[in-house]
């Protein structure tokens, strides 16, 4: 599931800079009994498998081989909310063990590994790895080098915390009738920063209205 985003555009030429280093580790490698088992049934019943606690400990102790002062991570929709303030503090972490949590979760003994839960939104998917691709992707822009600008990660929505970044506009000036704001044209540099910081507010008002930021 990790080949096709980890291997393209920013996080592929990131890795080939050697700015980041992604790791890939398969829980059945550390799978109990011949058929190498990840998960089991629930105790006091109910539907779905979850997943046990030994191999994802195993797992913990041979990523923490790598780096030992990575900070363990558990995707899990109780966990706190992933925003952008918390992926800049993960950008200067020295690494991260994400643990994917599978079927009806995790074993909940596994949380004394962890030291911090994440949640991408109030939704559940059917496993944890594409949050844990969106971290990486988050995460991993930030990281100096990464982006082709360094005003391009400073400068957009949320960097502030709950702002969405302004509107941007590119050629043609003029396309099917809707015109660029000549504002953006007049090369007044501080006009352009004033109109841009309205816009910004606006946007957030009309797009975010009711929500509140923590």
């Amino acid at each position: 599931m990790f080949d096709g985003p980890f291997a393209e555009s920013m996080l592929f030429k990131a890795q080939h800079k050697k700015l980041i280093k992604i790791e890939l580790i398969d829980l059945r490698k550390f799978g109990i009994g011949p058929r190498k088992t990840v998960d089991d049934t629930p105790y006091g019943g109910g539907g779905g498998m979850v997943l046990r606690p030994e191999p994802i400990a195993a797992a913990v102790v041979q990523a923490k081989q790598s780096n030992s002062a990575a900070k363990v991570v558990l995707l899990a929709p109780s966990g706190q909310q992933f925003v952008q303030a918390l992926a800049s503090q993960l950008s200067r972490e020295s690494g991260l063990i994400l643990i994917c949590g599978r079927y009806e979760g995790v074993d909940e003994r596994v949380t004394s590994l962890v030291d911090l839960e994440l949640s991408i939104g109030d939704y559940v998917l059917t496993g944890g790895e594409i949050p844990a691709m969106a971290v990486v992707d988050a995460v991993s822009r930030l990281i100096p080098g990464v982006l082709g600008g360094a005003a391009s990660a400073e400068v957009e929505s949320f960097s502030d915390g709950h702002t969405l970044e302004y509107p941007q506009y590119t050629k043609p000036e003029d396309w099917n009738g809707l015109k660029v704001p000549p504002v953006l044209l007049s090369g007044h540099h501080a006009e352009v920063a004033e109109w841009r910081q309205a816009q910004a507010l606006k946007k957030t008002a009309s797009r975010r209205a009711g929500r509140t930021s923590k």
